[in-house]
This record gives C-alpha cells, structure tokens and sequence, in this order.
C-alpha cells in the first residue's frame, strides 16, 4: 500500500470518527471563501464547530463508511456544492445556520464563479446616460429604455439562476449596476440529525415571518375552540361571557323579565308603543288641567255696616252708677219691701 493510499485512509478513518462523535453533521461550500475570512471563522467558531476539508472523493467514501451505523447520512452526498468541506457540532442546525448567516458579507460577481442564488436585476432609474450601454442591457435580455434623459431599466429581470456559472459580459454589467450577488462566508448547504436532512431552504427561517405563522396558528385554534364550545384555560373565560350575552338576547327576544332583562324589555315595549302610535297616527291624550279656586267673594257693604254697629252697641259705654244719699237709699229700699209685700 503506497504512502498516499494510507494518508487517505487516515483522512477517510478521521471523518467517519467524527461523524460518529458529533450529532449534527454539516455540508458547506468554501468557494470564493477568502482565506482571512476563512481564519477568521474558524476562530469564531472553535468551541463549537470542526471543520473538516478534503477532497470530494474522500468525503463520498467518508459517507459510504458512516451510513453503516447512521442510516440516511449518505443522502449529504447531494448537498455537496462547489467546494465542499463538512462541518460537525453539537449545536441546534438552525442556530447555526442562523450565526453563519449573520457573518458573511456581500462581493461583486467574478467571471467564472456560481451564482449562490438567483441573481435579479430590478426595475428603475440608473446613472447612465444614452450610449451603448442599452445595448449591453439588452444582449442579456434586460429591457431598458430613456427617461428623464437617463438610461432605465424597465422590468425585473432574473439574469442567472442559483448553480448557474456568471459570464464575464453579465459580470461586468453586474458591477456597473453596483449590484453584489456573492456572498463571503461560509455557506452551510445542509445538515444531518438523526436520520433527517435538513437543507439550506428548511434552515434558512425568516423569524418574523414564523412568528406571524405561530400567532395566526393560535389564533385560528382560539376560534375553533370557541367555534366548537371547547373549553380551555383560554377560552373558558370568553366561553362563559358569550352563553351570558346569548341567554340574554334570547330573553330580550322573548320578552321574559328577569333581574338583569327587566329594564331593557321595558324600555323596548315603550319604544315599540312609541312606534305602533306613530304608525296608527295616534295622538297622545292630553291632562286635564283642575280649575283654578276662586278666591271667597268679599262680604257685602250691608255686612260689613252691621257688624259694624254691633261693635259699636258692644262699645256703648255704661251708665254711671251714682252714689245714692241715705235718704234715697232709704226710699229705695222701702220701694223694694212694699213690692214683697204685695
């Protein structure tokens, strides 16, 4: 066995090692990986990530070797972009896709290299005047026309799809368009975890948007307890309040008088009254009113002149008596004896 043969063997040995070791098992594509960048991340990453990178043949044969004991690792081989390295962690996949993200950068496209991703050029205004520049635009299917004196773009147009390899001429176009297609960083493709693959598209989340999934998610099962009559800690509550305010429409509905309906039944009967007399042009019956007393006629003059004379009789003062003489005194008393005798 040659010295090469063995030093693979070693390489080929040391993956499936890891791949044993490690949980989570990872695809990235290192093309147009700067090497600063590259020693950069790997300082970043030391306590947490190996990174491991070999040939592709070494790796498939890594693979093979490893599905022996980890039943669907094999299927990473599909994963395998541009310049492929494997990364092993005990990390959760998508918090580390999430950290890989947060650190690449963006570079202008070169001739030769694969575009990450679709790479669109979008509608609008550009900086360049009239010339020869339409023409370039339009030999690769970009619509431009003249506005405002200016060249523009008129639609969106997706001028090289995700694997595909950039030309010089859209290179150059791209670069003038200052628009940054390549990213710099370490592009993790997919990873393993017990028997499931994960690729770059499941891993790749949008938090916000997932968030407003989890919210519509539980508002749509509020609605379908509450719809069904479920009861729940959540819908308990609400459950409650709204068997009250249907059995009290139902009552209002009806008419039956309770505590709580009595007033409202009430005033609905006044307002259907109200209605019915409005319709039938029925006139509300107006109070009589009670007469006014009269005040007692005043007494006559002929009363008021009597009344005034037995006042005046009532008034008339005494007849003096006067001191009688001893003969008078006598006289009267023998007056007095002769009428008892008689």
């Amino acid at each position: 066995m040659s010295q090469a043969t063995e030093s693979k063997k070693v390489v080929v040995n040391d993956l499936v090692k890891l791949m044993k070791e490690y949980p989570i098992i990872g695809t990235v594509d290192m093309e147009n990986m700067p090497t600063p960048q590259l020693q950069n991340m790997r300082a970043q990453l030391r306590d947490t990530v190996v990174i491991k990178m070999t040939k592709r043949r070494l790796i498939l044969r890594a693979l093979e070797e490893a599905e022996k004991t980890k039943k669907g690792i094999k299927d990473l081989e599909k994963n395998l972009k541009g310049m492929p390295a494997l990364l092993f962690t005990k990390d959760n996949p998508f918090k580390l896709f999430k950290t890989l993200q947060k650190n690449k950068s963006t570079a202008p496209a070169k001739a030769g290299q694969t575009a990450p991703n679709d790479i669109k050029v979008t509608a609008g205004p550009t900086p360049f005047a009239p010339g020869p520049i339409i023409g370039e635009l339009g030999a690769l299917g970009i619509k431009a026309g003249i506005d405002n004196g200016k060249v523009a773009i008129k639609e969106d147009k997706i001028v090289a799809k995700e694997g595909e390899t950039i030309s010089q001429e859209l290179a150059a176009i791209l670069a003038r368009l200052k628009i940054e297609p390549m990213e710099i960083g370490l592009d993790l493709t997919a990873t393993y975890e017990d028997g499931t693959i994960f690729t770059k598209e499941v891993l790749h989340i949008d938090e916000d948007e997932f968030m407003q999934k989890i919210e519509n998610g539980a508002r749509w099962a509020f609605n379908l307890a509450m719809e069904s009559g479920f009861p729940t800690p959540v819908t308990v509550e609400r459950m409650v309040a709204k068997a009250f305010n249907e059995a009290k429409g139902l009552a209002l509905e009806t008419n039956i008088l309770t505590d709580i309906t009595a007033l409202d039944v009430l005033a609905k009967a006044e307002r259907q009254a109200s209605s019915l007399s409005s319709q039938l042009d029925i006139k509300p019956v107006e109070k009589q009113e009670k007469p006014k007393e009269t005040p007692e006629e005043e007494p006559k003059e002929e009363v008021k002149e009597e009344t005034k004379k037995v006042e005046e009789k009532k008034e008339e003062p005494k007849p003096e008596v006067k001191d009688e003489t001893p003969e008078a005194k006598k006289v009267s008393e023998e007056n007095q004896d002769t009428k008892g005798g008689q």
